[in-house]
This record gives structure tokens, C-alpha cells and sequence, in this order.
């Protein structure tokens, strides 16, 4: 019996040992390629074969290059623009899906996934085929428009997860005491779930911001963003400059993911009431 229970106990070490080691094969295999593009972006050569010491002249390069700049004002704008509204719309869809029951209910939560499940480039065409049809011209509107479709359904998802954990009880302890329901809403419903709506804003903001296949198909002329000016960079060959503008997104949408997850953490904890 203690033979037998010493066997398994080194099975379960084994075990534990070949689970360790996959881990980190798998997370080398999917992160070092990310790691060499980030040292490389600061590499003195220009080519990518060799390492001729460490330079910031590629950084500078950048905040020199006018078509870069005007990539990433359009960048903001679009990623400002459709985070705001999306934010706004998808955070009302949530408390309507949370909080009432209507006709088509089922189907329209069912509706509210698509655009996250969906392929990026089947939404792409469907975009374009419709502004096609509308006679739009393409451009930062239509991108605006477009990112706005796919970012309601992030916003509300994140935000309908915040709603899931309200205490109820809080807003009819404010009604007892004589608030009216815009009143209950913005001193208790809406700090409350503050959290979640800026986290679904940080999440929006950086998909839009990245966003490569939709922004592609629904832009014009005049309206590159940061994605399409990397791509349009690449067809001349992979340089420092794109290693260090790639860089730089990267550790942009790193910060505001990690920020995106710190505000929906924050405020889980109980609230007291004196």
C-alpha cells in the first residue's frame, strides 16, 4: 500500500513536470517572436540579420515621419470616436438586456454575439457591401461606423458581467429614501457600474485602434490608420521602423488591456453603507 502510494505520488510529480515544461514551450513558441520584434526595434543596423548595438534613432525616426503622424491622428480619431459611442450605446443595451424582459429578447441577446464571433473579414465585406449600397463615401466616417458595430457587443458584454453582480437592494434603499429614477441612476447605478463601463471602453479602444481587416475594407483615400500604414510599410520590406512602430502599439494595447482588467477588477469588493 505505501509502495503503491509512493508510485502515484511520483506520477504526480512527473505529471506536474511535463505540464510545467509544456507551459513554458507554449508560451515561448507564442511569445519570443514578439520579444525579438521589440530588441530589434532598437537595433543600430538596418537589416534584421545582425545586431550593431543599441539605438533610439528609429524611435525618433518615427516622430519624424509626417505620413506616420498623420496615421496615427487618424488612428485617435477613429478609436476616440468609435469608443464613445459604443461605449454609450453598448453600456444601454446592457441594462436593457439585464434589466427588462421584451418580445424577442432571446433573439436579440443571441443577435448581440455575432459580431464577436464572426470572422473579421465576412463583417469587412458586409460592411463595405453596405456602404456600397448606401452610396457612402469611404472614409473616417465609415470606419467610425464600422468600428462601432463590432464595439457595442464587447462594451456590453463586459458591462452586462458588472450587472450581473448589482445588489438590487441598493437602488430601492435610495428610492426609500425619496430619489427618483434618473436620481438612483446617476448617484448609485451608475458609480456602481462605473468600472465595467470603462473597462468595456479600454477594450474598445484598443480593438479599434488595432483593427486591420475592417478598417482596410471600409476606408478611402486620406484615411490610413497606424495598421494600414504598417502593411503598406511591410510591402517594402521589414525595417527598424516598423520594428519600433510595431513595437509601440504593442506596448500601448499591452497597457490598455492591463487597464481594461484592472478597472473591471476594481470595485468587486462589498459595499457598506453607515
Amino acid at each position: 500500500m505505501k509502495r503503491e502510494r509512493q508510485l502515484k505520488g511520483r506520477r504526480g510529480r512527473w505529471l506536474r513536470h511535463i505540464l510545467t515544461a509544456h507551459g513554458l514551450v507554449s508560451y515561448i513558441f507564442l511569445y519570443f517572436p514578439i520579444v525579438v520584434l521589440v530588441v530589434f526595434s532598437f537595433n543600430a543596423s538596418r537589416y534584421a540579420s545582425a545586431w550593431r548595438g543599441f539605438t533610439l534613432e528609429w524611435y525618433v525616426s518615427l516622430l519624424q515621419d509626417a505620413a506616420i503622424g498623420a496615421a496615427l491622428k487618424n488612428s485617435l480619431i477613429v478609436a476616440g470616436g468609435s469608443t464613445v459611442i459604443s461605449t454609450v450605446f453598448g453600456t444601454m443595451v446592457a441594462l436593457a438586456m439585464e434589466r427588462y424582459d421584451f418580445s424577442g429578447k432571446l433573439a436579440f441577446d443571441s443577435l448581440l454575439y455575432l459580431p464577436i464571433i464572426i470572422p473579421d473579414i465576412v463583417m469587412a465585406v458586409m460592411l463595405l457591401i453596405f456602404f456600397v449600397l448606401a452610396h457612402a463615401q469611404l472614409g473616417l466616417v465609415t470606419i467610425i461606423i464600422s468600428h462601432v458595430a463590432f464595439n457595442i457587443s464587447f462594451v456590453a458584454v463586459v458591462v452586462r458581467a458588472r450587472l450581473a453582480y448589482f445588489d438590487l437592494s441598493l437602488e430601492e434603499a435610495a428610492q426609500d429614501l425619496y430619489a427618483n429614477e434618473w436620481q438612483t441612476f446617476a448617484r448609485v447605478t451608475l458609480p456602481l457600474i462605473m468600472p465595467g463601463i470603462l473597462g468595456g471602453a479600454l477594450l474598445a479602444f484598443t480593438l479599434s485602434i488595432d483593427d486591420f481587416v475592417i478598417t482596410f475594407f471600409t476606408s478611402g483615400p486620406g484615411s490610413s490608420t497606424l495598421p494600414l500604414r504598417i502593411y503598406s510599410m511591410v510591402k517594402l520590406g521589414v525595417t527598424p521602423e516598423i520594428n519600433a512602430l510595431s513595437s509601440f502599439m504593442l506596448i500601448v494595447s499591452m497597457l490598455l488591456v492591463l487597464l481594461s482588467f484592472v478597472l473591471r477588477k476594481g470595485g468587486e469588493g462589498e459595499i457598506e453603507i453607515v
